[in-house]
């Protein structure tokens, strides 16, 4: 079994690396010439308005320049996966390059669904705060209100979505209690294993609740946990009902049986080398992870964010703003986003990226002008990371509207 915590350490100082590249090229744009409304969302539009957007930012032209950097990617970098790119809320680049499994040569296509990784957490926290939403639980609200043996005190719902609970990350407490089959004293290792072994070794935590930001993947675990006690219902059945079927996500479910077979566009995870990621250590935990989606999938998940249809407009202001304060920057964590604010509106940034088992994310967007990049890969690949190549692109000044 590789090492999970060296990987997984890896990728999150790449992430950093990313985060400070972003701080320093963030484009300005006019926030007030959006075609949004303020209080209903996305203002209906006909085509000689879609049009008259595409033009004004230069869509065409923009297109040509991706369609070169991504081959680009392809052929010098070996990217394998699926993109989209939107700017003011209209698709402008759409790309599929490479395989489903590369040992048979399955090829990819637009539907091909890949593991989100941690951009999971982005929907995982839209779970626990629609259901703030509907009343049936409060952000201050102590885990042990849901989970009477859990063994630490003063940890709330909102300590987990911001990461301040302290807790240790479960990848690294748990791998050495896990056989090759991924099982705990012959159980499968899922929530409700983890929760047990949470419950009965009071694994040893980071700090004291509220102490500080520690990125940890416990942390949205539970917070699945407490969507299935809250709903009474499985998570995958609470997430495809509330959120995929109403917002018309059908190439999107969230890892279990009954889900996986019903799909037949699941993409393999690969090593750089192009090798089938064959660990499967901790694959049956979600929340943190676990969630399949594809790239229009995502931007539709993308596009509701903008709009009233799932969560209250107030409620998505709150998770988009930063809790972790103690040092100063630009970079924050919502309620399941990362942040890059430096006070100015037009300037903020609200992104997560995800990596698991040779698979990729990157969901980044700009709601100032509506600017979405999504990249998904299913071929270990820093290359998903490196945005900076499209930015630079997108945010060539384009006409006023």
């Amino acid at each position: 079994m590789v090492n999970i915590k060296k990987r997984y350490l890896l990728v999150k100082l790449l992430s950093i690396v990313l985060v400070l590249f972003l701080v320093s090229c963030i484009n300005r744009t006019d926030a007030s010439k959006q075609l949004f409304s303020a209080s209903t969302g996305i203002t209906n539009v006909n085509i000689d308005s879609i049009n008259k957007i595409l033009t004004s930012i230069h869509a065409a032209d923009k297109a040509k320049q991706l369609e070169v950097l991504f081959n680009n990617k392809v052929k010098k970098l070996g990217f394998n996966g699926c993109v989209l790119i939107a700017q003011r809320g209209q698709i402008i680049f759409k790309k599929v390059a490479g395989f489903s499994n590369i040992k048979t040569n399955d090829p990819l296509k637009l539907n091909s669904a890949f593991q989100l990784s941690s951009t999971s957490k982005t929907l995982t926290a839209a779970a626990i705060l629609l259901l703030k939403d509907q009343g049936k639980i409060s952000l201050d609200d102590n885990v042990q209100k849901f989970f009477p043996q859990f063994p630490y005190s003063n940890i709330t719902i909102k300590l987990l979505l911001t990461h301040r609970s302290g807790l240790n990350n479960y990848l690294y407490f748990a791998e050495p209690l896990c056989d090759a089959s991924n099982c705990y004293n012959g159980k499968k290792f899922d929530n409700n294993v983890l929760m047990q072994i949470i419950e009965t070794l009071k694994p040893h935590v980071y700090a004291p609740p509220n102490r500080k930001f520690e990125y940890c993947n416990t942390n949205y675990a539970i917070l699945a946990s407490i969507v299935e006690k809250v709903s009474n219902s499985n998570f995958a059945d609470f997430m495809d009902q509330q959120f995929f079927q109403p917002l018309g996500m059908k190439n999107t479910w969230v890892h279990n049986l009954k889900y996986d077979t019903l799909h037949t566009d699941l993409t393999i995870g690969h090593l750089a080398s192009g090798q089938i990621e064959k660990e499967i250590f901790a694959d049956d935990v979600i929340g943190d992870k676990g969630i399949y989606s594809t790239v229009e999938d995502l931007f539709k998940w993308d596009q509701a964010l903008y709009t009233e249809k799932i969560l209250r407009k107030g409620t998505i202001e709150e998770a988009f703003k930063g809790y972790s304060n103690e040092h100063k920057g630009a970079r924050n964590y919502g309620f399941g986003w990362r942040l890059i604010d430096d006070g100015k509106k037009e300037d903020k940034v609200v992104y997560h990226n995800g990596w698991w088992h040779g698979y990729n994310s990157t969901f980044f967007r700009r709601p100032s002008d509506q600017t979405t990049i999504i990249i998904l890969s299913n071929k270990s690949n820093m290359s998903s990371y490196h945005i900076d190549d499209i930015l630079s692109i997108i945010n060539k000044k384009s006409t006023t509207l």
